[in-house]
């Protein structure tokens, strides 16, 4: 694929537009929350490189982090970045453009590189910030091919820097207590578990529904939190998938994506996920059956507020995070310390679901069964 321009590709296709009409549609996308933390020690500092959406959701989670400051930004857009600069005290110095940003090499403030761009850019700006020494969290997916991904993931071991995926739900208290019902087996072994996530989307301006730019629909902006949420309840890898691509009922917007996905992850103990991730439907629910009971969240993948309750209580955490925040300090912590990534949010992690959306992309267009062993 020919390298795309973020600036020109968005400019053309308007999606700030969309952009705006699907964040409004998100469950608490735009949630203040009312902890703060006082942190005196290191911090890291990290240039958010993509300005849209998303970024201005992790600025403000900035606010509530104890181990992560914004510290750069990289935009191709001079008015963002005044705005930018004025908004969260940003140096000049570390404020760079697209054109520029190699130049971040020689910024001894800048110790991490989030990258925020559509999901076709991730590898470049990934490996240009591996080979100017810096770490990197892409966000989700890691990557539109496994391929990509492997490339991404040798540049930084050889640059000798560490990949994160920014999965902001295995900080989520709510995700993580579904975790721990599956994995301690707490009802017993889980047989079954429905996990699907959907919002609709009307406006062909938005860059998600260019494949070019997203490397497919739903399922790669959303399903790939259906994917994670059946792996870390289970704490298996599936071992083979089924899907069927749901009917399309405006195919002036859904011309290049699809409109709405549904898979079947068998897994070695026996359990299967059922899921789907539309453009075409509002649906956030997590549900999994086990022996002796049964687990639910719903909203589920969002920002919440989370409702959950199990076959003998509902779920009650008097603690509200900010998403965002703990990700990054989750992150930040071991980076600080020098140590390595957990397994679960590095590289690798990232690795593992692009090569699970891969084939539940095969399988729907073939209509076979596909191994994923």
């Amino acid at each position: 694929m020919k390298t795309i321009s973020r600036r020109s590709f968005l400019q053309n296709m308007g999606a700030g537009i969309g952009a705006t009409a699907i964040a409004a549609t998100l469950p608490g996308a735009t949630m203040h929350y009312p902890i703060r933390n006082n942190f005196t020690g290191k911090k890291l500092n990290i240039a958010l490189c993509g300005l849209g959406r998303y970024a201005g959701i992790l600025g403000d989670g900035f606010a509530f982090s104890q181990h992560c400051r914004l510290a750069g930004i990289v935009t191709g857009t001079s008015a963002k970045a005044l705005a930018w600069k004025k908004q969260y005290n940003i140096p000049e110095k570390n404020i760079y453009d697209y054109q520029h940003f190699d130049e971040i090499v020689n910024n001894k403030e800048i110790d991490l590189v989030y990258v925020v761009l559509p999901n076709a850019m991730h590898k470049e700006y990934v490996i240009r910030a591996a080979k100017a020494g810096k770490h990197v969290i892409s966000e989700k997916p890691l990557a539109t091919s496994v391929k990509d991904a492997e490339e991404m993931i040798k540049a930084c071991k050889d640059a000798g820097v560490q990949l994160a995926v920014g999965y902001r739900l295995h900080y989520e208290p709510f995700n993580m207590e579904l975790k721990r019902l599956g994995q301690e087996k707490v009802f017993g072994p889980v047989r079954l578990i429905e996990a699907s996530l959907g919002y609709k989307v009307d406006d062909n301006k938005e860059w998600r529904l260019h494949k070019a730019m997203s490397g497919g629909g739903p399922l790669m902006n959303l399903g790939i939190y259906c994917v994670q949420v059946s792996r870390y309840i289970l704490g298996e890898e599936p071992v083979s998938v089924t899907a069927q691509f749901n009917p399309v009922t405006n195919k002036d917007i859904f011309n290049e994506v699809e409109a709405s996905i549904t898979w079947q992850l068998n897994f070695p103990s026996g359990a299967v996920c059922n899921s789907t991730s539309s453009y075409t439907s509002n649906i956030d629910r997590v549900y999994a059956a086990a022996d002796n009971g049964f687990f639910e969240l719903s909203p589920a993948i969002s920002y919440g507020p989370f409702k959950g309750r199990s076959s003998k209580e509902e779920f009650n955490f008097s603690t509200t995070i900010n998403q965002q925040a703990a990700q990054m300090d989750g992150i930040a912590q071991y980076i600080l310390a020098n140590k390595p990534l957990p397994l679960h949010i590095c590289g690798e992690e990232g690795l593992k679901d692009n090569r699970i959306m891969a084939a539940i992309y095969e399988s729907a267009e073939t209509g076979r069964k596909v191994s994923l062993v």
